[in-house]
């Protein structure tokens, strides 16, 4: 697999080889060690969730609150999706910036998102599948998130907002400047979940 940085560094393309012959083909989709060597941190995810979605759906943007706050390694098994990271760690030089990319089943792309981030995705294709591994447990309580159309935020969905299908909860979601956001220089990787289940 190979790892490439992103416009803000901390958001990483995990792009898997593909062996193919007429049979079909191999692809190894995950590698703890070859990620963590990457990252230089360790990362235990503990939940996979999955979701399937039409066109114009759009998920996000979410985030978990400490000691909840997930990191999130993201891929679409079928379909094509927008795929978006906005950093919400206050003090980053990238505070409010956002790296925007698409996942489809044909480039097998996918995106480690790290803690401090809110992140979401809009489907472009007819359906998609959105697979997705946390590396720590979904918390409602400490369940949060931002407007995805914060005009501060300024993301291009590539689809008009007429369009789009998104829950209420999403559409009444508080823009960045109201938001509960984290501290840049705090680490967002010692928390005492983590350390009760490692």
């Amino acid at each position: 697999m190979d790892f490439n940085r992103t416009e803000i560094p901390d958001v990483v393309i995990c792009q898997p080889k593909i062996f193919g012959d007429q049979r079909g083909y191999f692809s190894e989709t995950f590698r703890k060690d070859a990620l963590e060597k990457f990252l230089g941190f360790e990362v235990y995810f503990c939940q996979d969730n999955e979701s399937k979605s039409s066109f114009g759906v759009l998920r996000g943007l979410h985030y978990q609150l400490p000691p909840f706050t997930q990191s999130k390694l993201v891929r679409v098994l079928e379909g094509t999706v927008l795929d978006v990271a906005v950093d919400i760690r206050e003090g980053s030089p990238y505070f409010g910036k956002a790296v925007v990319i698409e996942l489809s089943e044909e480039n097998k792309r996918q995106l480690f998102v790290p803690r401090g981030f809110a992140h979401g995705f809009v489907v472009l294709s007819e359906t998609a599948t959105f697979a997705y591994k946390c590396d720590n447990y979904y918390a409602p309580a400490h369940d949060r998130g931002i407007l995805f159309n914060d005009k501060k935020l300024a993301i291009d969905w590539r689809i008009a907002d007429d369009e789009l299908m998104l829950s209420e909860k999403d559409r009444n979601q508080p823009l960045l400047e109201d938001a509960e956001t984290f501290n840049f220089f705090e680490n967002l990787y010692e928390n005492e979940v983590i350390n009760n289940w490692i």
